[in-house]
């Protein structure tokens, strides 16, 4: 069943999405394209612990946080939850298999998910609507295809997610001046999508050299970051400020939002920048930019998929299954420095 008018509001729907960072902001859109269309009908968010700090202030949204890492008493916990819940519609946005044993528990009339060619790991079992197959559709339209499905508008839909003010007073402590420094943001949470610390430096050394910018280095606060942040600074000849581990995920939100431009690898960081319409030069050659890149800069992207295809499964880009991901060692190896730094010319000169 396809609703083709949003005339007849539903009273609640149910959204479940419960990672990744990334992802979890390109579905904002998805919920604000409901909001206004339906302004009236209760949304109930079903989400990661970690992805439910960057959207938590997300007005007139309920939020049910799902600890995976409490494993049988998380599910036992989100079990009591909705026991006594009923939804008119329930948006499957995620098709890993832990996504598809909890959608089980959301009692909803309608589950609308992802089409045939999209679904797996049981998908398909737990739903009992699809959005259309739409070939090459870039992961961020996609869930705004869920609001289509409902028959609500999505054109102009608001991206940008919300900063507190006192993030933004970290950011205005560490850019002082607005829309001037260059982040570098340098890991992914898969490791074989980072490129390597002296392909960094040569950039950020480029940058800091050629166009008098600051350079300041952002991050999450693991090991691997850190030891990341540190090989990059102890390669160059120039100097950045390392906030890698410094800051809160809506500190580097509000940096994001005031810098001037993001260098990053297919990342949260990435979709983050485009939410906030900065322009990212997003790192390429694990994944493909025209599924997960930073929309609005995927013109600004370093994207050797195609390269990466050829390369480890004999085929080209468009012949392998759309979302397959290449994390081969040494992928991100075909990324050159002076290809980003032919980026970053465009943008600051």
């Amino acid at each position: 069943m396809n609703s083709s008018s949003s005339d007849i509001a539903p009273t609640n729907i149910c959204l479940l999405r419960l990672s990744a960072l990334g992802d979890v902001c390109n579905c904002v859109p998805l919920v604000r394209a409901i909001q206004q269309a339906w302004p009236g009908t209760d949304i109930t968010w079903i989400i990661g612990r970690l992805e439910h700090r960057l959207v938590e202030d997300l007005p007139d949204v309920e939020f049910i946080v799902f600890d995976k890492k409490a494993g049988w008493a998380g599910v036992g916990k989100l079990r009591r939850q909705l026991r006594k819940r009923r939804f008119d519609i329930l948006l499957h946005t995620q098709v890993s298999l832990r996504a598809n044993l909890l959608s089980r528990l959301v009692r909803a009339r309608r589950r609308i998910g992802f089409d045939r060619s999209r679904a797996r790991e049981g998908h398909s079992l737990v739903i009992n609507e699809r959005i259309p197959a739409v070939a090459f559709q870039h992961q961020a339209d996609a869930f705004l295809e869920f609001a289509r499905h409902l028959g609500l508008a999505t054109e102009h839909t608001e991206r940008a997610l919300p900063v507190p003010e006192s993030a933004r007073e970290f950011a205005r402590h560490h850019q002082p001046r607005p829309n001037h420094s260059v982040l570098i943001s340098p890991a992914s949470s898969h490791r074989q999508r980072n490129w390597h610390a002296r392909g960094y430096a040569r950039v950020a050394d480029w940058i800091t050299r050629e166009t008098g910018r600051p350079v300041i280095l952002i991050g999450g606060p693991s090991a691997a970051e850190r030891e990341q942040g540190e090989a990059i600074c102890k390669l160059m000849t120039e100097q950045a400020e390392n906030l890698i581990g410094q800051d809160t995920l809506k500190q580097a939100l509000a940096m994001i939002e005031r810098c001037a431009c993001l260098v990053t690898p297919d990342s949260g960081p990435a979709h983050f920048g485009a939410a906030f319409e900065v322009p990212v030069v997003g790192l390429y050659a694990a994944t493909w930019s025209r599924r997960s890149g930073p929309l609005g800069s995927l013109d600004h992207c370093v994207d050797r998929f195609d390269e990466a295809a050829r390369q480890f499964t004999g085929k080209p880009a468009e012949a392998i299954r759309w979302g397959k991901r290449l994390e081969y060692p040494g992928v991100m190896d075909l990324i050159e420095a002076d290809q980003v730094i032919d980026r970053l010319k465009r943008i600051l000169c």
